[in-house]
């Protein structure tokens, strides 16, 4: 799996599926039921660290995972993109800064790296680009500064918000970012972006039916995290035999859309 064969499954109106791994056996699980994309969250921190937030995951932690999840994939012959997250932190400093984090995870397996805002992250998307580092971009809730946005609410409800996060995505595409994780947005805002953005593929996650791909933390898909679902959260276990049947049975809800529905999760 790589960008060249992601970007043939939008042109062909085909969605895309992601889950995050943080370990090979759930890797290896995920890519034999037909994900496409592994994203190693930094959301680690919370389901399998116990932390309060996604702010105290270090590099160290996310390397460490990055390389669990790419032996997991290595194993199997894997063929699933596989993502990492830059951590708080470790891509504020200054563009080098963040060419030295986005190699480190590169260099213990990622295919590409994510990052979290806009607006001052579009001139660091471009320098990673510029070095080879493919780059996702992540805009409306974002975990690494929930502290800032008062708290899990949905973004881009307004007229402001969603001009200021338009214009934050267009900026990304320009920077070179070929996908674009959007969570909690409203459903009709993140359809739009899609239409807008042909050159960087949206992953939605609480944002509808309308990005060109979807995206879960795995424990939250089974139904076995710490807290409270999302109401935008299916629990497919529910259903299942198994963990692999539960991430099958995801694949193809995504695909024949029926994941998610606008009409139980409309913001």
């Amino acid at each position: 799996m790589g960008l060249p064969r992601l970007a043939q499954l939008r042109a062909a109106g085909e969605k895309i599926t992601m889950l995050t791994a943080y370990d090979a056996t759930f890797a290896a699980v995920a890519d034999a039921a037909g994900v496409e994309c592994l994203l190693v969250g930094d959301s680690l921190g919370m389901v399998c660290q116990g932390l309060p937030s996604t702010v105290g995951v270090t590099l160290d932690a996310m390397a460490y995972h990055t390389e669990c999840v790419s032996r997991g994939l290595h194993r199997v012959q894997g063929t699933a993109w596989l993502i990492a997250d830059l951590p708080f932190g470790c891509y504020h400093e200054s563009k080098e800064q963040a060419l030295r984090s986005a190699a480190r995870l590169m260099q213990a397996g990622a295919h590409m790296v994510k990052l979290e805002g806009g607006g001052w992250t579009a001139p660091v998307v471009e320098f990673l680009v510029q070095r080879g580092i493919p780059v996702c971009a992540h805009l409306g809730l974002t975990p690494q500064t929930v502290h800032a946005l008062g708290g899990y609410r949905v973004q881009g409800r307004d007229e402001e918000a969603a001009a200021t996060l338009r214009r934050h995505a267009h900026e990304l595409q320009d920077a070179g970012a070929a996908m674009l994780v959007l969570e909690m947005v409203p459903a009709r805002l993140s359809a739009e972006l899609t239409a807008e953005l042909p050159h960087c593929h949206t992953i939605g996650i609480g944002a509808g039916q309308g990005t060109a791909g979807q995206v879960l933390v795995m424990h939250d898909m089974l139904g076995i995290n710490l807290g409270k679902n999302p109401k935008f959260v299916h629990n497919f276990m529910a259903d299942a035999g198994s963990v692999r049947g539960a991430i099958e049975a995801y694949v193809q809800a995504v695909k024949q859309g029926h994941f998610p529905d606008d009409a139980l999760h409309a913001w």
